[in-house]
């Protein structure tokens, strides 16, 4: 039985050809589209990365010429810096140095060779001894005067090399002006400190003239009292200046203390003895309470006097007529805290709180024309003992002044 439709003939080997060579053709067309696209892309992408390149080589430019600006403006700068700058590598070879720093290296180089007479410290290697970030001064002699260089040093990383730099100052004018202040400043205070002790020296002068006067002329036809009375003024006069003299001598030039075992109790009352006549001058009364005696320690008790006759001279200049200073000792503590205080308390004005922690500085002062030396000593003189002073204000009208030494 015959199927209803005819069977399909093979295709002939001339067809079959045919067809592979249109697939391969095909293709063919299709790798060449593929290829005419990917050459286009690369075309474009090789436009964009030489832009790229072109930007990047403009940019390139633009920065190595503002590096050179730079270097050259910073070049200038360094030229021109009123201060020296040497660069050494880590061997110690100089690798630059600007005009200022050759100028002082021929200045010290002209001077070892005119005599030879540098510093020592500046005989070993100038720049290499110097620490980090220290500043030091070397200072070259010759028969033409002084030079003196300050230099400094820090320190300098480039890649694996440690430099250093250098920083040489010529200090030469600045010392020079310095030394002058100072002298100027010596003869303003000499002649301030002249001009006040002429001004405390005059008025006890004036009434040691007068008492002396009154002795010579009427010591004969006047009574035993009355001559007891000016040769006691006489003494108050002598002491005051004494004590003027004094404050002078020790605030400038303070020897250590000539240290004995003395009564802290007998110092105090061969003070109140050689303070009295001073307080009946100012019609002052005068008060001892001196719980010291038999409280022994080393001290210089001529220094020990001169501290509270400094105390006490400074109470009777701010305490009024017909006031009070008492002079107390007494001992506080007990074993290795023990100490001796020694306290005067007056009736005067007091002492303003912010006075308080000026009052034993060199030169404060609340007296016009008063050298403001005798509290700075005081301290001075506690000092050396181991003591402390201190003011405070008193639970009546005045001031209260207490030296502690500690006993142990």
């Amino acid at each position: 039985m015959h199927t209803a439709w005819a069977e399909r003939p093979e295709n002939s080997p001339f067809e079959v050809q045919q067809q592979e060579l249109s697939r391969a053709f095909s293709s063919f067309s299709q790798a060449a589209s593929s290829l005419e696209r990917s050459y286009a892309q690369l075309h474009t992408e090789v436009g964009r990365l030489r832009r790229e390149l072109q930007q990047k080589n403009c940019d390139l430019e633009r920065s190595l010429q503002e590096n050179l600006y730079m270097r050259e403006y910073l070049g200038h700068i360094v030229e021109a810096l009123p201060c020296g700058i040497v660069v050494t590598d880590e061997h110690g070879a100089v690798c630059m140095a600007n005009p200022e720093a050759r100028r002082l290296a021929a200045v010290a180089d002209s001077i070892r060779a005119e005599d030879g007479s540098v510093a020592p410290e500046a005989e070993a290697e100038l720049l290499q001894k110097e620490e980090c970030g220290r500043e030091r001064e070397f200072v070259f002699a010759s028969p033409a005067g002084e030079c003196s260089i300050a230099v400094r040093r820090a320190a300098l990383s480039h890649g694996n090399e440690q430099h250093r730099i250098f920083i040489l100052r010529d200090i030469s004018e600045q010392k020079r002006l310095e030394k002058e202040r100072q002298q100027m400043r010596r003869r303003e205070a000499l002649a301030e400190m002249s001009a006040v002790l002429a001004h405390e020296i005059r008025n006890p002068l004036g009434s040691l003239e007068l008492f002396a006067e009154l002795l010579a002329e009427n010591g004969g036809c006047a009574t035993h009292e009355e001559r007891a009375e000016w040769i006691a003024q006489v003494q108050a006069g002598l002491r005051t200046l004494s004590a003027t003299v004094n404050n002078v001598l020790h605030f400038h030039s303070l020897p250590a203390p000539s240290l004995v075992h003395c009564d802290l109790g007998e110092v105090v009352d061969r003070a109140c003895e050689f303070l009295a006549p001073l307080a009946r001058q100012s019609d002052i009364e005068m008060r001892v309470e001196n719980a010291l005696h038999g409280v022994t320690r080393a001290a210089d008790p001529h220094r020990l006097q001169q501290v509270l006759f400094n105390l006490v001279l400074n109470a009777l200049r701010f305490t009024p007529g017909r006031g009070r200073i008492t002079l107390g000792g007494i001992k506080t503590g007990e074993k290795d805290s023990s100490a001796a205080e020694i306290t005067v308390a007056d009736t005067g004005a007091g002492i303003a709180p912010e006075h308080l922690e000026k009052i034993f500085s060199p030169g404060f002062s609340t007296r016009p024309g008063s050298p403001g030396l005798g509290l700075a000593v005081c301290k001075k003189i506690v000092e050396q003992h181991g003591g402390t002073i201190f003011a405070s204000h008193s639970p009546q009208p005045g001031a209260v002044f207490t030296v502690r030494l500690p006993l142990s």
